[in-house]
């Protein structure tokens, strides 16, 4: 396929779509802006930014992204519902990415699909594991919520679809706006419950995260690769706790309660868990607090790159302080 000098971005005015727009054109890539809505005020001053509204929900789309996809050699596909909706997902994550197969059939694209660490069965590794790419995936008809389940149907589409693929597994992206995230316990009014200080967070900086998508954008796959997508700098629960509440003082009370205590809690409530909230659940407790480690080993090995920082670094930036 030669330099690519032009890709298409879905989702490109979200948290990671944005970034990877700017990413692209750092690297002097033109950029098709998929976005269903709002566009973002800056690109009207980029002539290398061509803003296309489309809702890829809706199947005629596929009409109006064939036209767009002349020039394009490879599409980043950002766009897919966030929340645990299983009707939100058939209609934006799986209608939507099917939208976009249909439209890429014919023109020789290479496609890399923003996946997620979700779709891995936590149930089936050991507290203190490291996992990897090849561990046990969840089965999407009996996956513990809706998005893990939806990210996974999504592969299956787009590895039937026969395109050239990557599949890349962001793990809970943060950076400006989204320092603080789920897999940290919750909130009781002023108090911060967090469960586990063992094991690594599997954080991946939004810059990070977009530098690798761009990266593989640019290079063609052999084969279907398969990469977790995280940070080399992962730090600890009591380590993030720390810095957060030294650079923006929150939380200001905290109750540390070990994992093996919570998950006891948890199992002896599994009668009640159907009305339970998630954190009260075996299978979304394993997935988000239990205490794993994240190697980004096969990351590296194939896209090269590094951490533009450490964890205290990207943080700093990502409240705005000094770059």
């Amino acid at each position: 396929m030669g330099d690519v000098t032009r890709i298409l971005i879905t989702g490109a005015n979200g948290f990671v779509g944005s970034a990877c727009v700017a990413e692209a054109r750092a690297r002097g890539i033109e950029v098709t802006a998929l976005y269903r809505r709002a566009p973002v005020a800056e690109w009207a001053s980029d002539p290398g930014i061509h803003p296309l509204q489309a809702d890829l929900s809706d199947p005629a789309t596929a009409a109006v992204l064939g036209n767009a996809m002349s020039g394009v050699q490879a599409v980043i596909h950002a766009a897919a519902h966030l929340g645990g909706d299983a009707a939100s997902h058939a209609q934006d994550t799986l209608r939507g990415t099917q939208t976009l197969l249909d439209a890429m059939t014919s023109g020789g694209a290479r496609l890399v699909l923003v996946s997620s660490i979700a779709v891995y069965d936590t149930m089936q590794v050991a507290p203190g594991a490291a996992l990897i790419e090849t561990a046990p995936l969840e089965d999407a008809d009996h996956a513990r919520d809706g998005y893990a389940a939806a990210k996974l149907r999504q592969e299956q589409m787009c590895r039937a679809a026969g395109l050239p693929l990557w599949i890349l597994r962001p793990g809970a992206v943060w950076g400006p706006g989204r320092t603080w995230h789920a897999l940290l316990g919750f909130r009781a009014s002023r108090l911060h419950v967090q469960i586990n200080s063992e094991g690594e967070l599997p954080l991946t900086h939004v810059t990070h995260t977009a530098w690798a998508l761009v990266k593989a954008a640019t290079r063609a796959p052999h084969g279907t690769p398969v990469l977790n997508v995280l940070d080399d700098d992962r730090p600890t629960r009591a380590r993030f706790l720390r810095a957060h509440r030294r650079m923006t003082g929150w939380p200001k009370l905290s109750l540390p309660i070990p994992y093996a205590v919570w998950i006891t809690l948890v199992r002896l409530l599994k009668p009640l868990s159907a009305n339970l909230p998630g954190l009260c659940r075996e299978p979304v407790v394993r997935a988000r607090l239990m205490p794993l480690t994240w190697p980004n080993t096969a990351l590296r090995s194939t896209l090269g790159g590094e951490d533009t920082d450490t964890f205290e670094g990207m943080l700093t930036r990502s409240l705005g302080g000094p770059q």
